[in-house]
């Protein structure tokens, strides 16, 4: 009997048991996943680094921009020695010049015409690499979402738990008053008396350790969705989840073209196919129009203003001609190390869906058997009381009997929030998982 009574503390012990009924905030599981979504700290750094990518693609776009630039000098310099082999001064002889100041002005403007489509290729990069990142946000958001919904239904068991701990309890200090009066009147021996209170102590001891852990619980979830950490959840009603399909089956080519991951990796491989046509565009040469604007004068010397001009201008790099096609077979490779990934995450997502369903059927076929263990457990109780008041069972058997009922009902309550866990995870493989 002690054995079996151990092996039932350790169970609630090792439970995620702890929530201690207090009414100060209700939350739905909705209401959670939206926060997870949102308000926890990966979910802003996730925002950001989209909003990052989205600077960049309008980096990439003011290429299309006419470089601008304006420059000007004045100096000052010491009076330099200068000796005119031309005669330029009256009387056939050089002027005695005396600059000591010189300045410089410049205005040029240059307008990209033909790049070979590196620009072009640079803006669909940068988009590229935006959706990517759009996508793994998701991707991220939903991982966010499961991990809440794995916190709050671990709330909800523990809630459960302690509700039928401390139901026991009160039970089962009955049972030692009333094993104490039979005591005194000399119906039982001491030894019966010592084993309903054991069972006491084992259950308050439990209850004590989910009084704890309910304040672990409840810390994390309040610090995860960044809410008040002294928050306490009420008591959690599984009746308001909407929406939980018990039909629903997950489907390997629904998950391929719906999963977030895989669309992420996918814009992944459209920017190494835009950073492929980027590298061969780099043989080709650059065109663009100039126009400029040059004034400078030297002190008593020379003064030159006006001095405009507009054309075109070519550049081509000689040497890609030779280094481009080590270039390109990186980036072709690039590609290639992309698909085997994408073939490899195409694999793991089969496995995820055929998991996902039989865990799902398996936590629906689990609840119908722990509805019945209740029933047997409930029926079984009875009958072995009726059997001690009648003097066939012993102590131990009254006691085991209650060890029963108490863990059949906890299996139950932990195993309806089994099923919706799995149901969660049906939607997260099946790439159907609203996190808005």
């Amino acid at each position: 009997m002690k054995n079996k009574l151990a092996n039932l503390s350790a169970l609630l012990l090792l439970s995620p048991m702890g929530l201690l009924a207090q009414d100060n905030k209700h939350m739905t599981l909705e209401e959670i996943i939206h926060l997870a979504a949102n308000q926890s700290v990966e979910a802003k750094s996730a925002d950001t680094k989209i909003f990052g990518r989205k600077l960049e693609v309008e980096t990439a776009k003011s290429k299309q921009l006419p470089d601008a630039k304006l420059s000007g000098q004045y100096m000052a310099m010491t009076t330099p020695n200068v000796n005119l082999k031309l005669a330029l001064g009256e009387g056939g002889s050089a002027p005695d010049i005396a600059a000591n100041q010189l300045w410089l002005g410049q205005a040029s403007v240059s307008m990209p015409i033909y790049t070979g489509g590196k620009i072009k290729g640079g803006i669909d990069i940068a988009k590229d690499v935006l959706k990517a990142e759009e996508w793994n946000a998701v991707a991220s958001k939903e991982q966010l979402a499961i991990r809440a919904v794995n916190l709050y239904l671990s709330l909800y068991k523990a809630q459960q738990t302690n509700l039928l701990i401390a139901e026991n309890i009160k039970q089962s200090e009955q049972r030692v008053s009333d094993f104490k009066a039979m005591l005194d009147n000399g119906l039982i021996a001491r030894n019966d008396l010592l084993k309903v209170e054991l069972q006491l102590s084992n259950y308050q001891v439990s209850l004590q350790e989910a009084q704890k852990n309910i304040k672990v619980l409840n810390y994390q979830l309040a610090n995860f969705l960044k809410i008040d950490e002294d928050t306490q959840l009420d008591q959690i009603n599984l009746a308001e989840v909407n929406g939980v399909d018990l039909g629903l089956k997950a489907s390997y080519d629904a998950a391929k073209s719906a999963r977030s991951d895989v669309k992420s990796l996918e814009s992944q491989r459209l920017v190494a196919e835009d950073q492929l046509k980027v590298t061969k565009a780099s043989t080709l040469p650059s065109v663009s129009a100039t126009a400029g604007y040059n004034a400078f004068g030297l002190q008593k010397v020379v003064t030159v203003t006006n001095a405009a001009m507009v054309g075109v201008g070519i550049s081509y790099d000689i040497g890609s001609l030779y280094k481009n096609k080590r270039e390109v077979n990186v980036a072709k490779n690039h590609i290639k190390e992309i698909d085997e990934h994408l073939e490899l995450l195409n694999d793991k997502v089969k496995v995820q869906v055929q998991q996902a369903n039989e865990n799902y059927m398996l936590a629906q076929k689990q609840d119908v058997v722990y509805h019945q263990a209740v029933d047997q457990a409930v029926e079984n109780y009875r009958i072995t009381k009726d059997k001690y008041d009648n003097g066939i069972a012993d102590t131990d058997d009254l006691l085991t009997a209650d060890v029963q009922q108490l863990q059949s009902r906890i299996n139950l309550a932990i195993s309806k929030a089994n099923t919706i866990e799995k149901y969660y995870d049906l939607l997260l493989a099946n790439g159907s998982l609203n996190i808005k």
